[in-house]
């Protein structure tokens, strides 16, 4: 994931904190999906609904006050469904130190507004075939 912008920037507060003093991971899943799922929503121009999360990673601690920035791409796309990786890079909150702390894989199902499955590249498609 070179020359990247992140799909989400959030600090980690006092609430999002285990029991031993740590960012909770749940909480960095949560954060992962949130920016996977403005992905997908965004690339299929509507719903989008997880799946399936696999292959959760959490190399390193993240610590109370330091900014989490979501990174996600595009890994796959079938015909109803986009797959997203997704990593979680922390910045320290007194400095510009980087680390990773936690990264995972997204698939997402987009959907009509009746629940159901749809292309995921109709619309686009469409609109560069006429063109």
């Amino acid at each position: 994931m070179t020359d990247r912008s992140p799909q989400i920037r959030v600090t980690a507060m006092p609430t999002d904190m285990n029991p031993y003093g740590g960012v909770f991971g749940g909480w960095l899943m949560s954060q992962m999906a949130l920016g996977a799922g403005s992905l997908a929503s965004r690339v299929g121009e509507g719903r989008a609904n997880v799946v399936a999360a696999t292959d959760f990673g959490f190399p390193a601690a993240m610590n109370l006050g330091d900014e989490l920035n979501v990174y996600c791409e595009i890994v796959r796309e079938g015909n109803t469904s986009i797959t997203i990786a997704a990593e979680g890079i922390a910045r320290a909150r007194h400095g510009e130190e980087t680390t990773l702390v936690c990264k995972g894989t997204f698939v997402f199902v987009l959907a009509d507004d009746d629940g159901n499955p749809r292309p995921v590249r109709a619309a686009g498609q469409a609109a560069a075939n006429e063109g």
